[in-house]
């Protein structure tokens, strides 16, 4: 038997299982120290009071002949697949159809499960720095080639910095599948409307796919800014979006998202509608009653309200950082419209050395830039996703630390 090659080769580890690996080896040395966390993108505030009565609710149901549910349906329940179209994308004036929306267990399985449509050698383009799920899973198929000298020698690298503004270039060379995350992650920078259309025009012109990572869109505050690539006329010709509950309402450790897969996306003559569910029908057996039922309970009028108020805690935090290290001068970028605060090392100093810096001065955690790509190398991503008092408290100790 041999095994997947493409997979065994993938360099060093995840990088978040790096970062992790790295503090519990200087939490185990140093066991006094009180470290404060601004690195993996996990929340840390509550599930809110909508959504707790709602599962006790549907937990309840589930404990009685006449409620109980077995296996669900294979792409969702229509109660949160009508309360999706309701909420994110009628009331934006864009129409999706309920046989469009496929409920999941997380973005992330989602972004890195769709590679499955693509054919062996599709090419692929990330901005970059990216989150490394879109890189890594299709580095799995087979489809990057080499790694050399920190790339993929297959991979199409779309540079975001503080030279261009952090706004993508397109392709120069022919791409099959673009991969565009906005709010961004790593970097927490937006595109406008215009911007956006560059990319569906460049896609709908050269017979290519948008792969849309939206997870972040409940932290834009500019109605003018998109939420949806869907409010893009042509979009739903080229693109593909996948949203998420986690950092919208704090399901990181409950697990509930969905992607919208609209029938008009074709290519070579199928619609990806239509093998994307024979694939989740397949491979996934759907998310719980339980937590569909939570998830329903966003959209909800008290739901809403205070999924909001949690989404303005973590903004207030992303502003604390920001205006924090800004009146130190140390250049900072994003933290308004995500929960990421993407910063210059000083002195050009190296991602990882100032992750190390960090850690061992400042008992501070964040995620060096070069694990997203190496337009990443040289900056550093903080998250809001802390506590007030936490949050104050590491950039007081990172200002210290500088």
């Amino acid at each position: 038997m041999k095994i997947n090659t493409s997979l065994a080769s993938l360099p060093a580890g995840y990088l978040f299982a790096e970062v992790a690996k790295r503090v519990k080896t200087f939490s185990e040395n140093n066991p006094d120290a009180d470290i404060l966390r601004l690195g993996i993108g996990d929340v840390t505030r509550p599930l809110v009071p909508a959504v707790v009565e709602a599962l006790k609710a549907a937990a309840e149901e589930m404990g009685t002949p006449e409620g109980f549910h077995g296996y669900g349906p294979d792409f969702g329940y229509d109660f949160l697949i009508d309360a999706i179209i309701a909420g994110d994308y009628r009331s934006r004036g864009v129409d999706v159809g309920r046989d469009e929306v496929f409920i999941s267990d997380g973005a992330k399985s989602d972004v890195g499960n769709l590679q499955e449509l693509f054919g062996p050698d599709a090419l692929i383009a990330v901005t970059d720095p990216v989150y490394p799920v879109y890189v890594d899973s299709n580095a799995m198929a087979g489809r990057l080639g080499a790694y050399e000298n920190g790339k993929w020698t297959n991979l199409t690298y779309l540079p975001c910095n503080r030279e261009n503004g952090f706004m993508p270039p397109l392709p120069d060379k022919k791409a099959d599948v673009l991969y565009l995350c906005y709010p961004n992650n790593p970097t927490g920078t937006v595109l406008t409307k215009d911007q956006l259309r560059v990319f569906v025009d460049w896609a709908l012109k050269n017979s290519a796919l948008i792969v849309y990572d939206a997870a972040y869109k409940a932290f834009i505050s500019d109605p003018a800014i998109p939420r949806s690539i869907y409010e893009i006329p042509g979009a739903k010709e080229c693109a593909i979006e996948c949203c998420s509950f986690s950092k919208t309402a704090g399901f990181t450790g409950t697990r509930c998202a969905y992607t919208v897969v609209p029938k008009a996306v074709v290519y070579d003559g199928v619609p990806l509608n239509r093998i994307w569910g024979r694939r989740q029908a397949t491979k996934f057996n759907g998310v719980s009653y339980i937590t569909q039922r939570a998830a329903a309970a966003v959209y909800t009028e008290a739901g809403r309200r205070q999924t909001q108020e949690t989404i303005a805690y973590y903004r207030e935090n992303a502003r604390v950082i920001r205006e924090g290290l800004q009146s130190a001068g140390v250049a900072v970028f994003g933290g308004v419209h995500a929960p990421y605060i993407w910063m210059k090392t000083p002195s050009d100093m190296k991602s990882w050395d100032f992750f190390d810096l960090l850690l061992t001065k400042a008992h501070v955690v964040g995620t060096p830039g070069e694990g997203f790509g190496p337009s990443g190398e040289g900056y550093f991503r903080l998250t809001a996703f802390n506590t007030h008092e936490k949050t104050k408290e590491a950039v007081q100790r990172i200002i210290r630390a500088l």
